[in-house]
């Protein structure tokens, strides 16, 4: 059975991030995403993780969609759709009159189709630049 929940384990994280080939980082860097996201939703068939999505957003005019995952045998049922619309109704809710939101998000090679069914346009474009990206790492 399929239901949608608001708490995922750093563990269960990095096994989505694995089963979707996306880089892995430690336990407790994975900890920190899922405790400080300002939402984090997970996706489970019974007890397994099957997918998430988490949000940074400060309640200013910025926010970000970090993560939408669902593993491959659970992809193309409509769960990642679900998932960012929750993100998109969550913001919605906690807006106040007169407020505008940015979301940002970076997708996945590919996926911009996806994307833009639910409303997000590709970048560069006509009035921005392209999104960028920088993978800062400290060698151990």
């Amino acid at each position: 059975m399929i239901r949608y929940e608001e708490n995922i384990s750093p563990e269960e994280y990095l096994e989505l991030r694995r089963l979707v080939g996306w880089r892995l980082f430690p336990l407790e860097e994975a900890k920190n995403c899922v405790e400080r996201a300002y939402m984090v939703l997970c996706v489970r068939d019974d007890e397994r993780a099957i997918g998430v999505v988490r949000l940074s957003w400060d309640g200013g005019y910025v926010a970000f969609i970090s993560d939408v995952i669902v593993i491959p045998e659970y992809q193309g049922q409509g769960i990642g759709k679900k998932l960012v619309e929750a993100v998109i109704n969550r913001i919605k809710s906690e807006m106040k009159p007169g407020y505008m939101v940015n979301l940002n998000l970076n997708s996945a090679k590919g996926k911009e189709p996806f994307y833009a069914k639910l409303g997000f346009i590709e970048r560069p474009n006509e009035e921005v630049g392209a999104g960028m990206n920088q993978w800062l790492i400290l060698e151990e």
